[in-house]
């Protein structure tokens, strides 16, 4: 593969493009299209800093008199905020396709990159073939990624059964991790639509009746449809993922409605091919391919709509040290893509209502848990109340608020009865103990970051395929 604009060493002058911006729009959009991905280095160094600007603000407000004050005064624009946030209406999901428009419906191409998924590819490969759609505007592509286990030779076997099917075996240390595989294939689909599915994921057959009229929109680049944790019912961990992405879906779509950013999940998006080309494909050099297409979408003027229904199924992991291992992952990657687009975030690019959408969850998902553990130990050394607690306490209400809230959309087509709202209220309950696991993800996360990023590879999570476990969300 071409070597990719991101993976140049070429050095950047941030004031010269500043100048430039302000001056000559034309230069600026020349130098933001050659230096997109430049961004990518010194992640460590901008860890190390951000890192040590969070404990120094902890102790400025523990230290001086109005601390307690500019935590109010904060607390108060962000209480604000979640107010506009709440109070937001999302626009009504589109019609589905109906049989008839079928026959003018775009070419849509399903990808799915698996490594050692013998448990589950099969289940896959039925359930993407099987689609209602149409076969001649239907491809699926599969990746065997260098697989060790029977992975090839059952991708094999179903592209004999499946014309559809297309198998790409890749070579070991091909380079890329997930996206390297993703852009490899890119340049053979022919759909103008591109989805990208997980080795454990299941639809319904009308899916992508769902999913296409939502592009008629020609200003939406992408979509991400809601996940639900299939395995739900098994153990504590995967019933608080099952309300977890729960709460993700109203955030999404409560962002959304407000102006804000729309984002990817990985499994389950779909992207016009058109915003793929513009934004350069997917990212080689992060570890969250998902996240960082986000927000180089987003930079380049594409909206990213919700679809809450019909969702995307997938296992949720089921111990705490596979939990752990994952949302490290997540939050690595999540935090890392502020540290690579920054500069991009205070300019032109992004509208006011994403700017301010943007600076909120950064600081409510990421800034706050980090500043936790020095709030924590700077108010045992002073004999202080944790300074950030009004903070905290808001972050907190919110999310349960998240939870009733789209667990009432997910839910709402089923009758009301006591055995439902005892459902909605215990899941809230034990999600909220869930949820605090990302006030110690965090925080370790990114310190860690400061000292020794995670390395690029394949990351994957181990996935069982024990269909007497999986338990259909709707």
């Amino acid at each position: 593969m071409a070597k990719q604009p991101w993976q140049t060493d070429e050095n950047h002058d941030p004031l010269g493009a500043l100048w430039d911006e302000l001056t000559d729009p034309e230069v600026a959009e020349a130098e933001f299209r050659s230096d997109f991905f430049q961004g990518l280095g010194g992640r460590r160094k901008k860890s190390a800093f951000m890192l040590s600007l969070v404990w120094a603000i902890a102790f400025l407000l523990h230290s001086v008199s109005w601390g307690a004050t500019a935590v109010f005064g904060a607390t108060g624009l962000l209480f604000i905020q979640a107010i506009r946030l709440i109070s937001a209406k999302p626009d009504l999901e589109p019609m589905p396709l109906s049989e008839a428009q079928l026959a003018t419906a775009p070419i849509v191409s399903l990808i799915a990159s698996a490594k050692n998924e013998e448990a589950v590819i099969a289940r896959l490969v039925h359930n993407l073939c099987q689609l209602d759609y149409p076969t001649e505007k239907c491809e699926v592509w599969l990746i065997d990624d260098a697989s060790t286990d029977r992975t090839a030779q059952i991708l094999d076997q179903l592209a004999m059964e499946y014309p559809q099917l297309k198998v790409i075996h890749r070579l070991p240390n091909a380079g890329g991790g997930k996206s390297g595989a993703l852009n490899e294939v890119l340049s053979q689909t022919q759909g103008e639509i591109i989805a990208v599915f997980d080795a454990d994921a299941t639809v319904p057959p009308d899916f992508l009746h769902h999913v296409v009229p939502m592009f008629a929109d020609e200003t939406v680049g992408a979509i991400q449809v809601r996940k639900a944790i299939a395995n739900e019912a098994l153990n504590f961990w995967t019933k608080g993922q099952a309300t977890e992405m729960i709460l993700d879906s109203y955030f999404q779509q409560q962002r959304i409605a407000l102006g804000g950013i729309g984002e990817l999940r990985g499994n389950g998006q779909f992207v016009r091919r058109a915003a793929l080309d513009q934004c350069g494909g997917w990212n080689e050099e992060t570890i969250t391919d998902d996240l960082d297409l986000t927000i180089r979408l987003h930079l380049d003027h594409w909206k990213i709509g919700f679809l809450l229904n019909p969702a995307v199924n997938e296992e949720g992991v089921t111990g705490a040290i596979a939990l752990w291992h994952q949302r490290s992952r997540w939050a690595e990657g999540g935090y890392q893509r502020y540290l690579d687009y920054w500069r991009y975030f205070s300019n032109q690019r992004l509208g006011f209502g994403k700017k301010v959408d943007l600076f909120s969850f950064i600081l409510m998902q990421y800034l706050l848990p980090t500043a936790a553990i020095p709030d924590f130990v700077f108010a045992i050394l002073r004999g202080h109340f944790p300074i950030l607690a009004p903070l905290t306490g808001l972050a907190l209400s919110l999310s349960f608020w998240a939870m009733l809230q789209g667990n009432l959309r997910v839910y709402k087509n089923q009758p009301w009865s006591w055995q439902k709202v005892f459902k909605i209220v215990s899941a809230c309950g034990i999600t909220t103990v869930y949820m605090l696991h990302w006030m110690v993800v965090m925080p370790i996360t990114t310190a860690r970051m400061s000292v020794r990023p995670k390395q690029l590879k394949w990351v994957k999570t181990t996935h069982q395929g024990e269909e007497e476990n999986l338990v259909s969300q709707s």
